[in-house]
């Protein structure tokens, strides 16, 4: 059966992470997903992927974990996913240990889905050159890795260099579902290499296309599908658009909702737990 979630904002002005997360549990919904963005710079340089002037949620938005952590704590049963985590954006032991605790307290409902992301002097603030994005994005999940399942880790790459350290807690599985949200023809390979799923936009691109690439990434790497979660997020509720994305192979359908007041997201919630409904029966 085709898991279902919501994704928004988390931002300043709009509904907060706590009763955004019992709304969305009540209406039986799978899963809870919240994009970030540390900062913007104000010059505006890079242009925004969306096409027009940026929303003003980009540089509104909470900061991910304490958002999650409110919306774990006030909810039982609902995953709590990034949705997209800006890896580069984040110190390495300071990240791992977040994520661990975050997975632990709300009793291993974490997923972390990330990005490298497309802001070049944002990231320039953060000390990164943009074009080494992605490969301190991969070094900085593979570390994650053995702070996660290891008692002394230590991790020596490229960028990230560290010696044996202790690092607790834990993720409740010993790990934390990455899931890498980016659609450029070097993804496949990538979330074939280092991640555990795919996490793409609806409606950008070709995505029948799109997953018979990353099919042929995991037979080139004799990697299983079945070990590749397909999630796809910025789905609206059209019933048409997501039986072509079930067809196309996604295992989980995240809504889009706006950055906005409970009056306007409520119906909102309503309206796609009603589309929610015609697929898997509640």
């Amino acid at each position: 059966m085709t898991d279902f979630g919501v994704s928004m904002f988390p931002t300043d002005y709009a509904i907060q992470p706590p009763e955004l997360a019992r709304e969305t549990e009540a209406r039986g919904f799978e899963s809870l997903w919240f994009p970030e963005h540390t900062h913007i710079p104000t010059s505006r340089i890079s242009p925004w992927p969306g096409g027009g002037d940026l929303p003003q949620e980009y540089w509104h938005t909470h900061d991910p974990f304490v958002s999650l952590m409110a919306a774990a704590a006030a909810t039982e049963t609902i995953k709590v996913g990034t949705g997209i985590l800006l890896v580069p954006e984040h110190d390495v032991l300071v990240a791992a240990k977040s994520a661990a605790s975050l997975d632990m307290i709300s009793g291993g409902r974490l997923i972390l889905g990330i990005g490298a992301g497309w802001n070049a002097e944002e990231l320039e603030n953060h000390g990164w050159n943009f074009k080494d994005r992605w490969k301190v994005t991969r070094e900085i999940v593979l570390a994650w890795r053995e702070l996660w399942s290891k008692d002394e880790p230590e991790f020596h790459g490229e960028f990230i260099d560290f010696d044996p350290v202790w690092s607790y807690p834990k993720p409740v599985d010993g790990d934390v579902p990455v899931l890498l949200g980016a659609q450029s023809k070097w993804s496949f390979d990538r979330v074939v290499d280092y991640c555990d799923g795919w996490m793409p936009i609806a409606l950008r691109g070709d995505m029948r296309g799109d997953m018979e690439q990353l099919k042929a990434a995991a037979d080139r790497a004799e990697r299983d599908m079945d070990t590749i979660n397909c999630t796809v997020f910025g789905v609206g509720p059209n019933p048409e658009q997501v039986q072509d994305l079930i067809d196309i192979g996604f295992d989980r359908l995240i809504f889009g909702l706006p950055a906005a007041e409970s009056d306007t997201v409520i119906p909102l919630l309503d309206r796609y737990a009603e589309v929610k409904a015609e697929f898997n029966g509640g």
